[in-house]
């Protein structure tokens, strides 16, 4: 497995700038940081990844890798193809048609009907495959195999984590006293690149899953990526069934702490951002806010960023609704 290094989020970041969105921050009161279920007085900002094209960090990887394999000659004229639970297909269809290639993409039958239809709309030719990200994932590799197209993946690769790292980068920028990222983890490209980045500062990262959808945990406590059943809300962008190799590797780091949060306290977390903020998002972004609630308690004076990742989720259970 190649390992994930500063550089290769250096050279990610020159890759992919002017093509992506920077990210935006905004700092809680002392009120709203109590809301979100704080109770040490620790200064909590959100970093509004959600903001990015494609509405996740994943345009960020995929830019990275089309940009690589451009510049070394590697792109097919079959094009790219991926398997998504959603995001990563956004991602790649959106990148595919900035730089003109042609993308396929392999979605589970469960995935959302609006990310479908916005994948449709980036022009990507969408395949159903199976009730999983893995059954997917499987099809996918056939097609590669059978068309020749450079097959991307949602998380684990070298040139995906790195342009996630990106924006570990960019909230220090924004942040500089910094001293704690707070991150979803499904697969865990996020993961594995802010946390690289992250390390090179000194910068501890908290990687949050939910209860019932832990890949990671279960490959910490087997040694090794392991399948899981996946039943959770935010399964749609955080089910892989087994997390990556690059990602186990940085949450044994000493600066890395995992928790896990129930499904409850993500709904609750999502319907906080929309009756605080008026912010929409997925339920994997609601999952890194959801650890600040018990499961991650910052002391008091830490600076912490949580990172609001994706929203693409249908806001319509959210609107009416009046609950912290």
């Amino acid at each position: 497995m190649p390992q994930l290094t500063h550089v290769d989020i250096e050279s990610a970041a020159e890759r992919v700038a002017g093509r992506v969105r920077t990210v935006a921050v905004a700092r809680l009161d002392p009120d709203e940081t109590r809301s979100y279920g704080v109770e040490a007085p620790a200064d909590v900002w959100f970093a509004l990844e959600y903001m990015q094209h494609t509405g996740s960090f994943k345009a960020r990887g995929a830019q990275n890798f089309l940009l690589a394999h451009r510049a070394a000659g590697t792109l097919p004229p079959a094009g790219v193809t991926i398997a998504s639970g959603g995001n990563a297909g956004l991602a790649c269809a959106w990148a595919a048609r900035e730089q003109g290639v042609r993308a396929t993409v392999f979605l589970p039958e469960t995935a959302p009907a609006v990310k479908v239809a916005r994948l449709r709309s980036y022009g990507a030719e969408v395949r159903l495959a199976g009730e999983g990200y893995a059954d997917a994932l499987v099809a996918c590799e056939k097609f590669a195999a059978d068309s020749g197209a450079l097959a991307s993946h949602a998380y684990d690769h070298p040139l995906i984590a790195a342009g996630a790292g990106t924006l570990l980068t960019e909230i220090r920028e924004r942040i500089p006293a910094l001293d704690t990222v707070v991150v979803a983890v499904g697969g865990g490209g996020l993961l594995a690149g802010v946390a690289t980045a992250a390390g090179q500062h000194g910068i501890r990262t908290v990687a949050v899953e939910p209860e019932n959808c832990r890949a990671l945990d279960a490959a910490l406590r087997a040694g090794e990526p392991v399948d899981v059943e996946i039943d959770s809300v935010a399964a749609d962008s955080l089910g892989a069934r087994r997390v990556g190799p690059m990602a186990l590797a940085v949450a044994r780091r000493d600066d890395v702490r995992t928790v896990t949060v129930p499904d409850a306290e993500i709904v609750r977390a999502r319907q906080a951002l929309w009756n605080q903020r008026r912010i929409a998002v997925e339920h994997a972004a609601a999952t890194a806010l959801a650890a600040l609630r018990g499961a991650y308690a910052p002391a008091a004076g830490e600076t912490v960023a949580v990172v609001l990742c994706g929203a693409n989720t249908d806001p319509g259970d959210l609107t009416g609704r009046d609950r912290g």
